[in-house]
């Protein structure tokens, strides 16, 4: 614990290690840790709180991360077609790929321990996931996120050497719910603990985002008013995760 607690975290930052909860007084409290860091925008990225054992897991890191934002890119570009739209334009509706003013991007390694009462507690809550893309490296030994379909839990089988693939609240706004984020949860185990390492590709965090007028027509009116992202992740923070009720309320502030 003392050498954990050299890289916590604060109550007013995710970066570092710490475990998931609301800010509000009772919100839910899951039943696992994180380490949560900022790749970018750069001046973001604090190496106080990147560990530094063994020696060569910040460059490893570092490594990931490039790869990951040159996938984040290719998937946005396949998105946009999939609007009808050119393929840069997801990503400059989220402000760009630069390093300092561009999109953010940060990662967080979860942990979920054995829990003596799995059926009492949840890994990680009901909820969706509030920035743009999430790329899930999972444990390919043990299963644990499950997705809602309808009104059923459909545990998600992990394929070796693959990623999970999640659209968060923001591609559902830009998009204006043509695409639709993914709710989705984290179930715990008795007998093994479970690690996985969750990749997120944000807009600028001080973009005011609302649906893309190409979008929006006289039959498919906005379905939300602008928003920044940090307004959003203070607004989701504040409650803890609670299904997609936060950006479906959304539509209810227009």
């Amino acid at each position: 614990m003392p050498e954990k607690q050299r890289y916590a975290n604060s109550p007013a930052t995710y970066e570092g290690y710490g475990s998931r909860l609301g800010v509000e007084k009772g919100a839910i409290l899951d039943w696992g840790d994180y380490y949560f860091l900022h790749l970018r925008p750069r001046r973001l990225m604090s190496h106080e709180k990147w560990p530094s054992l063994p020696p060569c897991l910040r460059e490893t890191v570092d490594e990931y991360g490039r790869e990951l934002i040159k996938l984040c890119e290719r998937l946005m570009r396949v998105l946009s077609r999939g609007l009808g739209l050119d393929g840069g334009r997801l990503q400059a509706a989220f402000g760009g790929g630069g390093d300092d003013d561009g999109v953010g991007v940060c990662m967080r390694v979860n942990f979920y321990p054995k829990c003596p009462q799995p059926e009492l507690a949840l890994g990680l809550s009901s909820h969706s996931d509030p920035g743009g893309l999430t790329v899930l490296l999972p444990d390919d030994r043990i299963k644990g996120l499950q997705v809602r379909k309808d009104d059923n839990w459909v545990t998600v089988e992990p394929a070796p050497d693959a990623f999970i693939v999640n659209i968060g609240d923001q591609i559902q706004v830009v998009s204006n719910a043509v695409y639709r984020s993914v709710e989705h949860r984290v179930i715990v185990n008795a007998d093994a603990e479970r690690l996985s390492i969750a990749f997120f590709c944000n807009p600028k965090s001080d973009l005011a985002l609302g649906p893309l007028p190409e979008l929006v027509t006289p039959d498919r009116p906005a379905l939300y008013q602008p928003m920044t992202f940090d307004e959003y992740r203070l607004y989701i923070r504040k409650k803890g995760p609670r299904g997609k009720s936060q950006v479906e309320s959304l539509k209810g502030e227009r």
